[in-house]
Formats: structure tokens, C-alpha cells, sequence
């Protein structure tokens, strides 16, 4: 009759690789999970961005502002800055315009004495509403959806 023992030998090793492999498991999961995180986590692409009192915005100026965002991609994170004017034409009708260029993404910057935004890189020229007058842009410039809130403008920033 054959025995179906086993060894003191046998049983240990088999122990050993058990216990070894249940305490690889727990701790490498949480590892794993750590390193996999940040590839797995999405930013939104829309927030709202404050820009001030109203009162900082002079009627019939455009007014230049700027203001930065954090964009993570993976393990990799950038801050980026963005600007553009406000044109504030009474109390509470506004015009907010993105001051990059809609042909190669250059910074525009107003001209007061010509009362236009010029573009450095390819000389196009845009009214104060941000229109196209001459140049290669192929539209306007780009509004950024705006809110007030009691005295307090925003613009709601969306990304891409």
C-alpha cells in the first residue's frame, strides 16, 4: 500500500511557498496600485477662473489679464499661461477675448494708438470686438464664456 504522506521536508517547502506568495500579493498591490495611479487619473478639462472685480476693468479699454494652469498628463505635470482682454462696454456688457491668435497661436497685444490687436508673427490685425481685419488668421479671435457674480467677473476656461 502506498503512502499518502507527507514529508516534514515536503510540508515546509510547501508552507513556505505559500505564506511567500500570500505576503508578495499583499504587499505588491498596493505598489502596482501606486504606480499605475496617476496614468489612470483624468483632469477636467473646464473650471472657472476668477479675474477680479468689475471695477478693474475700465468701460471702453481692453484690459489685459493672464493667469496659469496645472495640466497633468500621467506623471508629467506642466503649468501652462494663458491671457486675453476684457472689454468691458457698460456695467454689465463685457467682451472677454482670448489674446491668442487664431492663425498659429501667438500672443496678440493691443495697440492703443490703433485701436487693434496686432499679432507679432505674421502681422494679422484684429478689431477691438477681436474680428479679423488682415492677415492670415482664418476667424476671430476666441471669447471666453464669462459669468458675474455680484462684483466678481470669472471666465470659464476650457482646455484643448
Amino acid at each position: 500500500m502506498a503512502s499518502n504522506r507527507i514529508s516534514r521536508r515536503d510540508f515546509v517547502k510547501v508552507t513556505t511557498a505559500a505564506l511567500g506568495s500570500i505576503m508578495t500579493v499583499a504587499m505588491g498591490i498596493p505598489v502596482i496600485g501606486y504606480l499605475i495611479d496617476p496614468a489612470l487619473k483624468t483632469e477636467s478639462g473646464e473650471a472657472w477662473i476668477p479675474l477680479g472685480p468689475l471695477e478693474n476693468f475700465p468701460i471702453g479699454t481692453p484690459t489685459a489679464f493672464s493667469f496659469t494652469r496645472s495640466n497633468i498628463n500621467g506623471w508629467e505635470k506642466t503649468v501652462n499661461s494663458y491671457g486675453g482682454f476684457v472689454i468691458r462696454e457698460s456695467d454689465t456688457d463685457l467682451v472677454v477675448l482670448s489674446s491668442v491668435c487664431t492663425h498659429l497661436g501667438c500672443t496678440v497685444y493691443w495697440l492703443e494708438d490703433k485701436q487693434q490687436y496686432e499679432c507679432p508673427c505674421h502681422g494679422a490685425h484684429f478689431t477691438a470686438e477681436g474680428e479679423v481685419i488682415d492677415g492670415p488668421p482664418p476667424r476671430p479671435l476666441d471669447e471666453f464664456e464669462y459669468r458675474i457674480e455680484g462684483d466678481a467677473l470669472s471666465i470659464l476656461f476650457k482646455k484643448g
